[in-house]
Parts: structure tokens; C-alpha cells; sequence
């Protein structure tokens, strides 16, 4: 049986027909399938995925969310969240073989209540005001662009003080996991107050290349789990001012004190596309999901050309061509995408490949 995101299998081939049938029935007694009957299914001569290029368009996605929040309460729903499944993978809740994104709403006055889980999650604030994650008891405040992680088994719930929907974009390694036959979860509690009234990224991450003597905060391995987009832009900005025009403009989101990715298994960085910049085409091992913060450009995935706008979703399967482009003439473009680099690198199967 061969391993689908989700959890899903599909039969792979065990009989030659070549084989006198009696002894095709012994090896099958005895579990002893023969392994040239699949080998090039098994491994095949080129990279194959069953994930297409792929985009949500948030002017629809919106009132959907919209709608689920006046149908689903979230006592019954818990998270009420709206899968952007693959169309490439129907059934199994994944956009990749090892990646899961969803679209999360919560409504003024709503609490998530508080659990944990094996797979290692991220938030990126899509829309709202008023809203936060905790994390460990530490309040991390929500608004759009923001990057918030939930590491594997740390306690997280999410609530909401202001006055307008929130929505926020979940990613997580969940198809992964499954893969591994290691994903569970706790029951929920009522969510706790929090023992922190703001994180790290408030006051003793604030400017690179500093982090302090001592921390106030628990020693989890994670010392910031937020990135306000405000100090992102400003730093992409910065970059962009000064950078040669051919050079790309992007920042990943790292560890403070290690440099290494914000979480073990899934990489996350924020792309600056100057007015009417298109990038160079390039293909790597690794599978992402982009998100458009702000401004309006196409991106062409292989042969797949996804034209978007602020809110909209992309996934870029494994080893697909990638070039973005800026369609203003005046304004820049974010972009935003957490990635499974990490995996493929500890894995030793990461490789990257640039167009001449």
C-alpha cells in the first residue's frame, strides 16, 4: 500500500502475471510480494506528484468563511476552519504531500478553547483587528500579516477583544505527521487566561542581531513564536531600498538565537516584488504555499499561470518552475509562503535548480 496525504492508501502492483500462478499464490500467502512488479512505481525515473499548481481567490473564499461563521458555532466546530485542499488530492484535507493550509475565522467575543497536538503549526493573519493566539500562557496579539507558530505539543487557544472577524491562515505538517502514523491531539479545556500579556517580539527581540542576557520568559526551546508584519515590511522595505535591482528581495523568519527555521519542519519567508520586477525562474525539491499580503501579479507554476491579488492562496507542488511578477507599475508586492525546505534538508534530499 502506498501512502496518500490524509492518511489515504492506493494498492500498488504485487503479482507479476510472468510468474506460474502456484507460485504466484505462495509468495502471496506468505506476504512476500515481489518487488520488480512495482519497482518503478516505487521509484520512478522522474520526480512525480499528484499536487497541482493551484489558487483561491480570496474575493470567494471570503464570504464562505463568512457564511460558516453565521452556520457553524464554534462550541460544535472547535476550529472553525475551511481546508484548501488540493484539487490534486481529493479527500485528503492537504494541499502537498506533506503540507496542510486552512482558513480560520473566529467573531468578536469567540474563544478557541485551549489543546495540543503533534503536528507543528503556524498562523498568518490574513484580515481583523482585536484578536490574539496564546501560546504557552504568552498573549500574542493578531493583526494582518503577522506570523504566529505553535510548535508541537505547546498548549495554544485563541480569542478575540475586538469588533470585527478575524481571519487568519493556518499551516501546518499534518499530512506529514499522518504519514508517519504520529498524529494526535488532547482533549480541549476552556481556554486559560493568559500569564503574558504580550511576547517576545515586543520586548526582547526588537532589532537583529540582539537577543537578551536572560529571557522572562519559559525556556521552550521557541524564544519568539511572533513576527509582526510591521517590522517584516519594514525590514523587506530596507532591502529593497538598497539591493541591486537584480537581486531578489526576500528575509526568512529564523530562530533568533539559533538561525535555524522557526519550527523543525516547515520553513517560512516574506518575498518583496518591486514594481514590475518578475523573478528568475527556479525549481526546487520542497513543496509551499504562498500567500499575496499585499499588491496584484501572476506567478507561473510549470506550465500553470495563477494571476492574484491581496488574500489569494497559491500551492507550488514540488519541483515545479516557479517565476513571480509584479503586474504594478508603482507599487510593490508581498508575498508570503511557508515551505517543507527543513524536511527535505535533514532528509538530504533538498536541491534547487535556477533557469539560465
Amino acid at each position: 500500500m502506498e501512502n496518500l496525504p490524509g492518511g489515504r492508501t492506493t494498492t500498488l502492483p504485487t503479482r507479476d502475471p510472468s510468474l506460474p500462478a502456484a507460485y504466484a499464490e505462495a509468495l502471496e500467502a506468505q506476504a512476500l510480494p515481489p518487488l520488480w512488479a512495482a519497482l518503478h512505481v516505487l521509484l520512478p525515473a522522474e520526480r512525480v506528484t499528484r499536487a497541482v499548481p493551484h489558487r483561491w481567490r480570496w474575493r470567494e473564499t471570503r464570504p464562505l468563511l463568512l457564511e460558516a461563521a453565521r452556520l457553524v458555532p464554534i462550541a460544535l466546530a472547535e476550529r472553525r476552519v475551511l481546508v484548501l485542499e488540493n484539487p490534486g488530492l481529493k479527500g485528503t484535507y492537504a494541499m502537498t504531500a506533506t503540507l496542510y493550509a486552512g482558513l480560520q475565522i473566529i467573531l468578536p467575543g469567540e474563544a478557541a478553547p485551549s489543546h495540543h497536538h503533534t503536528p507543528a503549526a503556524l498562523r498568518l493573519v490574513v484580515e481583523g483587528h482585536g484578536a490574539y493566539t496564546t501560546v504557552d500562557g504568552v498573549k500574542c496579539a493578531m493583526e494582518p500579516g503577522d506570523l504566529i507558530v505553535t510548535p508541537p505539543m505547546r498548549w495554544h487557544d485563541h480569542g478575540h477583544e475586538g469588533h470585527e472577524p478575524v481571519v487568519w491562515l493556518d499551516g501546518l505538517d499534518l499530512p506529514l505527521v499522518r504519514a508517519l502514523d504520529a498524529s494526535w491531539a488532547s482533549a480541549m479545556r476552556p481556554a486559560a487566561k493568559p500569564s503574558a500579556d504580550i511576547d517576545s517580539s515586543q520586548d526582547e527581540f526588537t532589532a537583529a542581531g540582539l537577543v537578551p542576557r536572560g529571557s522572562r520568559y519559559a525556556d521552550t526551546g521557541y524564544p519568539q513564536v511572533r513576527w509582526p508584519w510591521t517590522s517584516v515590511r519594514r525590514a523587506l522595505a530596507a532591502m529593497a531600498a538598497a539591493a541591486p535591482a537584480d537581486r531578489p528581495v526576500a528575509l526568512r523568519y529564523v530562530n533568533p538565537k539559533t538561525g535555524a527555521p522557526p519550527l523543525a519542519t516547515l520553513g517560512a519567508e516574506a518575498q518583496w516584488l518591486r514594481p514590475g520586477e518578475r523573478t528568475q525562474a527556479s525549481r526546487r525539491t520542497s513543496s509551499a504555499v504562498c500567500h499575496v499580503i499585499e499588491g496584484r501579479g501572476e506567478t507561473r507554476v510549470g506550465d500553470a499561470v495563477l494571476a492574484w491579488e491581496e488574500g489569494d492562496t497559491l500551492v507550488v507542488p514540488p519541483w515545479h518552475r516557479v517565476e513571480h511578477r509584479n503586474l504594478s507599475p508603482s507599487a510593490p508586492a508581498c508575498l508570503f509562503q511557508f515551505n517543507d525546505e527543513p524536511v527535505l534538508r535533514v532528509l538530504g534530499l533538498w536541491q534547487e535548480e535556477t533557469a539560465p
